[in-house]
């Protein structure tokens, strides 16, 4: 008998097949081979669409039953470990409503801080063990806020995982660990986040049947069977979170355990049995895999955005054409600890938890024409990533977490012999290797929710380690090296505190000055007034031609000086602030427009009020709709009218 996991990541589709009894891996497909696209249409957000997960899952699937020639009949259970975070909306009809919002998108950040305050933290720390922050019931309020009418239309919202196993059986459920990861679970009350949704005025009934992580949530349909190849009525008895189910795959079930991976992001994830949190909301904690309502096991995360991907980025455009990661780092490996001075920080993908939801950005410093050479640029990215993990060990550790051992996966950037030994070298810690992923794990967590083992540790107890990591004998480098980079780190951060303290006292100098020229305005609107008055009396006594010359040029005069006050006016307003940063592309008579149809004039009034014939102002509103991606069918007038006014 076999069983199959999924692994639904933000770059790939990863699908194993795995023989119940030895626990071998029979097979593994990826799809696609290169990294799936982002649709990224402002700055800050990241989507992507939820049917071409599924499309890749069919895929996949078709190919590794093709390739192991293994019987779809013997396939008895489904794992599925999914990307965190993320937001699927669904209506009546099973139908995705608009793309998936997925973990590194950062849109939700202002509408979760706020929460937080409103919540207040003492009670968000208790109940949620988090911030609202910029997890998914804070995409769903963008959602409502940003989109009434798709919110309108929502039937169920879902993290990923929870789509494909809908996509499998047809079925729609959830789970508390993934509950949690959306901070929609109360780990005081035990029952979904009913606080956080009323505060958001989110409907309770969207969120779909909660079910045990290990269990039978549903069974393959008859339409999931054709499109897939798997038998009708196979199992889907599994899903988690990809780092839950990372740690769980890599046997870190136990309170003082920890796990790492590297893939497009970094994390670390340590198990306790406690209520650990972190007011500044630097690490996360959530529901693991095994937490019962009896038996508290919260898995703390630590979260680094930009690792891998930094990695593959410097591949892709740096690196010479068909370079592997193989000869990039033996390349590196020549370059002598700490790369000659050569810094990369690697927070280039969106906002970072561990600088408490700042987007410092990637860069890279101390390059020398004569000297460094592209070996340097890959050694001083590995150190980068690295580094930017021992700095978030550091946080677990003031939080009272003890890192005494990291189990890893061998399928991401602790392959890297450098990286590995720069951790274990500045943490003076063992890293242990273990030759398993994402997808085995989910495919051997399935046969326990299937009911073929008796316990999740026995169904991972042949998992051993196949490799490992120890301090290396030169620490007094690892140290400066770090410390440098450190100190570097530390003064960037700075930095960016002054730029922004100084950018919000800027803006209020602004306001201040132009609140000034607006009375400066208005006084010298009134005395204009006084003159076109005195001037308009002597006209009509004495009949002077160039009296009424005069009188026309002040007349247009005060009308320049009301439009100026209409354009100060109009860009003060909250409600076009609001709308400026949401749009940034937006002309000034654009936003005059929107402001128009928010307060309902009919296409005729706004064509009076900015001078345009009604043809004129039909095509505005086209070319409005065309700019700010509205769907066909929602009205502009209530979409605007949803932007909120404060």
């Amino acid at each position: 008998m076999y069983l199959i996991g999924y692994d639904i990541g933000s770059s790939s589709i990863k699908t194993s097949l795995v023989h119940a009894e030895t626990r071998e891996v029979i097979g593994v497909v990826q799809y696609p081979e290169q990294e799936m696209e982002m649709i990224s249409r402002q700055k800050g957000w990241a989507e992507q669409q939820p049917e071409l997960w599924w499309r890749y899952v069919c895929l996949g699937t078709e190919k590794i039953l093709r390739n192991t020639k293994v019987d779809p009949a013997d396939i008895t259970a489904i794992g599925i470990s999914y990307q965190m975070h993320g937001l699927v909306i669904v209506d009546s009809e099973q139908q995705v409503l608009r793309p998936a919002i997925i973990w590194c998108d950062s849109r939700a950040v202002s509408i979760g801080d706020r929460a937080y305050e409103a919540i207040g933290k003492t009670y968000c720390l208790e109940h949620y063990q988090n911030s609202p922050g910029n997890f998914t019931a804070s995409k769903l309020k963008w959602v409502k806020d940003n989109e009434p009418d798709i919110y309108r239309k929502a039937h169920k919202i879902m993290l990923p995982g929870d789509f494909i196993a809908m996509k499998l059986s047809g079925e729609i459920s959830t789970t508390v660990s993934g509950l949690s990861e959306g901070i929609l679970w109360d780990f005081k009350t035990k029952r979904v986040a009913t606080r956080l949704l009323e505060h958001y005025d989110i409907d309770q009934d969207l969120i779909p049947e909660v079910k045990p992580t290990f269990s039978v949530s549903g069974r393959v349909s008859a339409s999931a069977a054709k499109q897939t190849g798997l038998l009708e009525g196979t199992a889907v008895s599994y899903r988690a979170g990809d780092q839950p189910n990372n740690a769980m795959s890599l046997n870190v079930l136990r309170p003082g355990e920890v796990a790492a991976t590297s893939g497009t992001s970094g994390v670390v994830y340590g198990v306790v049995d406690k209520t650990v949190v972190d007011e500044d909301s630097r690490v996360n904690a959530f529901a693991h895999v095994n937490h019962t309502s009896k038996r508290t096991r919260t898995g703390v995360l630590l979260c680094i955005n930009g690792a891998g991907i930094q990695y593959s980025w410097l591949r892709n455009q740096v690196a010479r054409p068909n370079r592997s990661y193989d000869d990039m780092e033996r390349m590196l490996s020549c370059v002598p600890v700490g790369s000659e001075g050569v810094l990369i920080f690697p927070f280039g993908n969106g906002a970072e938890r561990i600088f408490q939801n700042r987007n410092i950005e990637s860069h890279i410093s101390n390059i020398e024409f004569n000297r460094h050479t592209r070996a340097h640029i890959y050694r001083a990215a590995i150190e980068g990533v690295a580094f930017a993990f021992v700095h978030g060990i550091e946080i677990l550790k003031s939080l009272g977490i003890s890192v005494k051992r990291l189990k890893v996966g061998n399928d991401n950037m602790f392959q890297s012999e450098v990286f590995s030994t720069t951790i274990a070298t500045l943490l003076d810690i063992e890293i242990e290797v273990y030759n398993t992923t994402g997808a085995v794990g989910a495919a051997l967590a399935s046969g326990y929710g299937n009911g073929q083992y008796e316990s999740i540790e026995k169904a991972l107890a042949p998992i051993k380690p196949v490799k490992r990591y120890s301090a290396a004998s030169n620490v007094g480098e690892y140290m400066q090296a770090y410390h440098y980079w450190k100190d570097q780190l530390d003064l960037t951060l700075k930095h960016r505190s002054m730029v922004s303290d100084y950018e919000r006292e800027e803006l209020v100098q602004k306001d201040k000055l132009i609140a000034k020229q607006s009375l400066i305005l208005e006084e010298q609107r009134r005395k204009l007034e006084e003159m076109k008055t005195y001037l308009d009396y002597i006209k009509h006594d004495g009949q002077n031609k160039s009296l009424d010359q005069m009188i026309s040029r002040l007349e247009r005069n005060d009308r320049d000086v009301e439009n100026m006050a209409d354009h100060v006016d109009l860009l003060l307003d909250p409600y076009i602030e609001n709308l400026r940063t949401l749009y940034p592309d937006l002309s000034y008579e654009e936003l005059k427009m929107c402001n128009y149809l928010k307060l309902k004039f009919t296409t005729k009034e706004i064509a009076d009020k900015l001078n345009l014939s009604y043809r004129g102002a039909e095509t505005k509103r086209y070319r409005l709709r065309k700019k700010m991606s509205i769907r066909k069918g929602t009205s502009l007038s209530s979409f605007l009218g949803s932007i909120p006014s404060t």
